[in-house]
């Protein structure tokens, strides 16, 4: 649920989540006390299905408002995959390529509730946040093949993409039931302001993961990049080469297989 933008880390690489504490814990006090404008109600969702594992590495000390630079990395022999409730649906399936995360981009003050951790529904996040990283590169004018299954999708999509991979993790006992935070989580994400974020021009060249990272990724998990040989299975930036310069490892911080 990253929805990163520009802020330039050690890298050269610019980020920060879109969605930020600001605008976080303006959809959190409107959810618990208006109920929220968002387009989409979290319970009238349908449950979309989620499998495959997931991996999360820690790369660097971010910013300094968040917990670190996260790099969410697709698992080639077992890759994390969405299936909404309606194949039909734009987003129908969701395969998310490697980017940069910060989990659900929850600020601190609003950790403290349960279920508002930024990793609790960790894999529906990553969904989230592949959809955003996506769609802002779309919106750029960039038509790399590994953006194709969010060509045509609008914001109510995302939002409703969200809810149903929460929804997911609830019905298959990955998560315990909250009758507070599906809703909250739904809301913010749905709000006018994460609305207005998501027609965003100009935000994908922040979003590219550097050489240094996949180098990285690769050395932690070895031949995840390099036995990609058509970039199709790992959900490599074209722009990489084949050849990936060697790097120390990054730290694995979570695997978790669905």
């Amino acid at each position: 649920m990253s929805q990163t933008r520009r802020l330039h880390d050690s890298h050269g690489i610019s980020q920060r989540p879109l969605l930020n504490s600001i605008v976080w814990l303006s959809a959190l006090t409107m959810a618990l006390i208006v109920g929220a404008c968002s387009s989409i109600d979290y319970r009238k969702l349908s449950s979309g299905q989620l499998s495959g594992s997931l991996f999360v590495m820690w790369v660097g000390e971010g910013d300094g408002s968040g917990d670190g630079k996260f790099l969410f990395v697709p698992d080639p022999g077992d890759p994390l995959i969405f299936h909404r409730s309606d194949p039909g649906a734009h987003g129908g399936t969701i395969q998310p390529g490697i980017m940069y995360t910060d989990g659900g981009s929850i600020p601190k003050i609003g950790q403290g509730f349960k279920g508002l951790s930024p990793w609790g529904y960790a894999p529906a996040y990553m969904i989230h946040d592949w959809v955003f990283t996506a769609h802002h590169c779309i919106v750029d004018g960039i038509t790399e093949v590994r953006f194709d299954q969010v060509q045509g999708m609008e914001f109510d999509d995302s939002v409703a993409i969200l809810g149903e991979a929460i929804k997911a993790l609830v019905e298959t006992r990955r998560v315990a039931p909250n009758d507070v935070a599906p809703d909250v989580i739904t809301a913010a994400v749905g709000s006018v302001v994460a609305r207005n974020l998501w027609n965003e021009h100009g935000a994908c060249k922040s979003l590219q993961v550097s050489a240094k990272d996949i180098a990285a990724a690769e050395a932690a998990i070895p031949g995840s990049t390099s036995k990609a040989k058509n970039l199709s299975t790992f959900r490599l930036p074209e722009a990489i080469g084949p050849s990936i310069p060697a790097a120390k490892p990054a730290k694995i911080v979570a695997r978790v297989s669905l």
